[in-house]
């Protein structure tokens, strides 16, 4: 299922039953995913048509990398799948929620931090502030 509905009108968009996501001009949904048990941020990433499509048929979390064009199933590689415990969508349709359960050693991160959100900007430079991972 990668051909999505459109919603017919504005309140079938905004309170019917029919997922019907709005993807950019390129393609692409943005997609935030947290971890359904701390709701601790881990990532931000996006999704095409057949991401989304793959993660609502598996259970685990598939992406979008722009940078490779083609699309990623988070953890093929480095283990650190995420199984999908529910995932919700805003209010207009064109941003997904993941709340998702990591395995592996429980990381997001390409850089291996636990979530790629490890740095604060504290007076415009940015200050380490990662999270140990089963912390």
């Amino acid at each position: 299922m990668t051909d999505f509905p459109a919603a017919p009108t504005k309140q079938d968009l905004e309170h019917g039953e029919t997922l019907a996501p709005r993807f950019d001009a390129a393609g692409l949904i943005a997609a935030i995913a947290t971890h359904a048990d701390t709701g601790e941020v881990l990532m931000f990433a996006w999704m095409n048509a057949e991401a989304l499509a793959k993660t609502l048929e598996t259970g685990e979390a598939h992406y979008f990398s722009r940078s490779r064009n083609e699309l990623w199933h988070k953890g093929a590689t480095s283990g650190q799948v995420q199984l999908l415990a529910e995932i919700r969508i805003d209010c207009d349709q064109d941003a997904v929620w993941l709340k998702v359960r990591p395995q592996g050693d429980g990381g997001a991160c390409h850089t291996g931090a636990r979530s790629c959100f490890y740095r604060a900007i504290e007076g415009g430079k940015l200050v380490d502030r990662p999270t140990e991972i089963g912390s």
